[in-house]
């Protein structure tokens, strides 16, 4: 069961790997990059700040603990662990991945810029679950998943290093939202 979950697995990697999008491989390797990210990340602290006076500073620490706390589980305790190659490593595969960046070091399972990323994006997702602002949430969970698919894009990460990344940052940011809401208030 678990061979044939790992070559559906390498078969997505190479569809989607391979797939021929020369209009987008200038771009991926700064859209996975967190310096493209930044106005965003501006955007995020100044609408906390601005729309939360009493409680944006204390949104905005939960949310940097977010990120650390998924940050840790995935590159200290799960890759540490599994101790998947990546593809781009994996001495029966590089030769036949497309490769969009520098393959780098370290282990494939959990890709830590899709844990990141949902992190992040389920904890603001989550945060405003109950909130009148619901719809632009949507637009986060997006963009996590597009950070995750650039991830295979360029080379880098299985389908399944990017699936669980996304699970587990799902399940962290859950868990700081909810959190953030028994102790305080958006208002």
């Amino acid at each position: 069961m678990l061979e044939h979950l790992l070559q559906w697995d390498e078969k997505l990697f190479f569809f989607i790997n391979h797939a021929n999008l020369h209009w987008i491989d200038h771009w991926v390797p700064y859209f996975r990059h967190k310096i493209f990210w930044a106005p965003l990340y501006i955007f995020i602290l100044s609408f906390f700040i601005w729309n939360y006076p009493r409680n944006g500073l204390i949104i905005i620490l939960f949310a940097v603990l977010t990120v650390g706390l998924s940050d840790t589980i995935s590159s200290r305790w799960i890759k540490k662990n599994v101790e998947r190659l990546r593809p781009c490593n994996d001495d029966h595969l590089k030769d036949e991945v497309t490769l969009r960046i520098r393959c780098g070091g370290g282990y494939s399972f959990t890709s830590s810029h899709a844990t990141n990323h949902a992190a992040l994006a389920f904890f603001i997702f989550f945060l405003f679950c109950n909130h009148g602002r619901r719809r632009w949430r949507y637009l986060l969970v997006l963009w996590a998943i597009a950070v995750g698919l650039a991830q295979i894009y360029v080379g880098v990460h299985y389908p399944l290093d990017v699936l669980g990344g996304i699970l587990v940052g799902t399940a962290v940011g859950w868990l700081s939202a909810w959190t953030f809401r028994r102790y305080f208030s958006l208002e």
